[in-house]
């Protein structure tokens, strides 16, 4: 019997009852309770979320016991009367026993190979703890740095997020979803959540049609494509429009033209916030505009277990309806396997592999934002440590951590004294008393300043208003700075922190996120030589907190001040120069790469003939002309010089990393069909105009290397 089949079996004896208790998610209880236990024998919970509060992101929310998920699961199988299993969802974001990079910095190494692999790690570890479900991979894009869940997310760019979706997806979920190993994945927030308006969490978004499906909806497309199997509609509305409440967002763009057949759960009583967000009057009017619109599970707040029977009695809601969605959700629970094998296990997992690749992402992801010859360090260099996250464990993996062990995370000290002992100069000053710490550093080749941000100032409802630098870090550049010494900033943040007034006065600038258990043991790799740096930023630096919102693949103004791309920024304000401080794409290595000119197979091609298949072949020699091996990741952008709606002045289509040895050459090839040529227009329908198209290849946003090709 195919599963559809069972599906339709497992409905056809089910109770409206029933029926609705598997559109149920209710908190998971940390002890036994015979409440949920008998809710679960009457079959009116279908889910479990594995978090006690709204914020688990920030909040200590432990994880519940093996052995009372079994009891539950045992319950929910031998003592239902339709022994329909439970599935059980955690957030496991970026990474569970063993954290890897905040997903922003993860999207930094531009290497969706490595980002599978650590991903498909963190399935193993989670799914041996009873997690069948996670609320990942979170797709929202963002240009505002100041939104506390930028970190979740892949950036600013549609096509990054998209490859990083499939990324995500394929590692979550492996090779066959039913394994005991993987997990099911859920894109989320779906749709414009990353749009809230001045970086405020949970608040309004104005998006357009044709923003929507340009930005907003690749990532989503690639993870359905990717075979996603759950989707979590966000908290905002679009315009005036609840997506919980949105048959627009959730039926006809996500199932009709996205073609997604899995099953759509609410963010933490989503549902019920329908009534503060205005369209609903009571409990009942939310769970009918939801559940018309195409939601089928409702998270935590009970509006469907406690109103959708009455709402088909009374004929507000067919029972059809409520079929459809309990299909689906049936669905994913037969792919999974929760039928067949419904007990966790709780295998030993050995680390040790998992903590090596956690490491090398961890590497690849931080960026070399600047290096006037300091870097790498000797060795035998003295090196003073200095800064307020020198000794941090905690921030360094980050906001949504929920199973991570700080204690069994090396700080940046005891990871520095790993390599090289004694030659580190070490004080016990605290910020404002900087004596002693002086005195070393007088005595020191080099000063590291360990600098960056808590993980209480990101994630969920932890939005700052100034992506600044805080003062005291910013004196205590200043101090060092005076004494003559060559000085380096690392950064353990999980946004982009404004870079003007700090930048300049250090001699070099490493980027080291909050890169998980491995950060830093990383981030000395990279100081130190043993690894060269190859990340690329996934989101543009600002100068100034009030540059926002500041991203690359802006459309032309009117006038000449497209200040992005350093056309007449003293125009846009008068009192700064709105240029990047580091632009998207952007990141230096030790070594050095010299870019040939591109060359097009073709410089012309019929447009009709793209359509059935040819494409343009793009070619470009680079040459590791330095001292080092090293990675570089080459970036093609393209712009539609002329179309029927304006279009963004570079928007990335390709991009591939790889490591040139020192003085040799690499050929890099990319192919330019109608998949990566069009847009989609306001209505969603996907088309490819005739003109001329300028194809940059360089290392990041801003090369100037270019040809013209030609539709006709």
């Amino acid at each position: 019997m195919n599963i559809e089949q069972r599906v339709e079996e497992i409905l056809s004896q089910m109770t409206l009852q029933e029926k609705i208790g598997q559109l149920n998610q209710v908190k998971a209880p940390l002890k036994a309770d015979e409440e949920v236990f008998e809710q679960i024998r009457q079959g009116k919970i279908g889910s479990f979320i594995m978090a006690t509060t709204a914020h688990a992101g920030n909040d200590d929310t432990v994880l519940t016991e093996n052995l009372l998920i079994n009891k539950m699961q045992r319950i929910a199988v031998e003592e239902s009367r339709l022994g329909i299993p439970i599935i059980y969802g955690r957030d496991v974001i970026h990474g569970h026993r063993t954290v890897y990079p905040i997903p922003l910095a993860a999207a930094a190494s531009f290497n969706p190979e490595l980002v599978e692999k650590c991903y498909r790690n963190i399935a193993r570890e989670a799914a041996a703890d009873g997690v069948n479900w996670t609320f990942s991979p979170m797709l929202d894009l963002c240009r505002d740095p100041r939104w506390g869940r930028i970190i979740e997310g892949p950036g600013e760019d549609p096509y990054v997020g998209a490859v990083m979706a499939e990324a995500c997806v394929k590692g979550f979920q492996g090779e066959n979803i039913s394994d005991k190993d993987s997990l099911v994945a859920c894109a989320k927030h779906y749709i414009g959540y990353g749009a809230s308006e001045g970086g405020r969490d949970y608040h309004r978004t104005e998006i357009s049609d044709y923003n929507l499906y340009n930005y907003y909806l690749p990532a989503f497309r690639a993870a359905v494509n990717a075979g996603v199997g759950t989707v979590m509609s966000s908290f905002n509305d679009i315009s005036g429009q609840p997506v919980t409440s949105g048959k627009k967002y959730l039926t006809d763009i996500l199932r009709g033209k996205l073609g997604f057949d899995g099953f759509v759960v609410s963010d933490w009583d989503a549902v019920s916030q329908l009534k503060r967000q205005g369209v609903a009057e009571t409990d009942a009017d939310c769970a009918e505009l939801a559940i018309n619109a195409g939601l089928d599970m409702n998270m935590t707040d009970r509006v469907y277990i406690n109103n959708l029977e009455s709402l088909v009695e009374s004929g507000r809601v067919s029972e059809e309806t409520i079929n459809t969605a309990v299909k689906r959700v049936l669905k994913i629970k037969l792919q999974k396997g929760l039928f067949q094998n419904p007990y966790c296990d709780a295998r030993e997992i050995d680390r040790t592999v998992h903590l090596k690749d956690a490491r090398t992402l961890a590497a690849e992801s931080m960026v070399l934002l600047k290096n006037d010859g300091v870097l790498p360090l000797s060795k035998k260099s003295r090196v003073a440590l200095i800064g307020p996250f020198v000794r941090e464990r905690r921030a360094l993996l980050g906001s949504w951590t929920l199973d991570g062990k700080a204690e069994e995370t090396a700080n940046f000290a005891e990871a520095m004294k790993s390599v090289i002992g004694a030659n580190m100069l070490l004080s016990d000053d605290n910020i404002a008393v900087l004596d002693n710490s002086i005195a070393r550093a007088v005595k020191a080749d080099v000063v590291v300043l360990a600098l960056g941000e808590s993980e209480k100032v990101t994630g969920e409802a932890y939005s700052v208003s100034d992506i600044s630098l805080p003062k005291n870090q910013v004196e205590l550049i200043h101090r060092y700075k005076v004494l003559g010494k060559k000085v380096v900033g690392v950064f353990f943040c999980g946004r982009p922190m404004a870079m003007e007034g700090v930048a300049e006065y250090l001699d070099a600038v490493l980027y080291a996120w909050h890169s998980g258990s491995e950060t830093a043991n990383a981030a000395c790799d990279i100081l130190f030589g043993d690894v060269v740096p190859n990340g690329k930023t996934a989101v543009t630096f600002p100068k100034r907190t009030g540059h926002i919102p500041m991203y690359y693949n802006v459309t032309s103004s009117g006038r000449c001040v497209n200040c992005y791309y350093g056309e007449n920024p003293q125009n846009c304000y008068v009192d700064s120069l709105p240029t990047p401080a580091f632009p998207f794409g952007f990141g230096l290595s030790y070594t050095k790469f010299e870019y040939g000119e591109i060359k097009a197979d073709t410089d012309e091609i019929l447009l009709d003939d793209l359509i059935d298949g040819k494409s343009f072949k793009i070619t470009v020699n680079v040459k590791n002309t330095g001292d080092f091996d090293g990675k570089e990741t080459v970036q093609l952008y393209i712009r539609d010089k002329i179309a029927t709606v304006m279009r963004p002045l570079r928007e990335l289509k390709g991009f591939e990393k790889r490591k040139i040895n020192k003085n040799e050459t690499e050929c890099f090839t990319f192919e330019l069909g109608y998949d990566k040529l069009g847009f989609y227009t306001e209505n969603g329908e996907y088309t490819v105009e005739k003109g001329e198209f300028e194809i940059y290849v360089g290392e990041n946003c801003l090369t100037k290397n270019k040809i013209t090709v030609r539709l006709t």
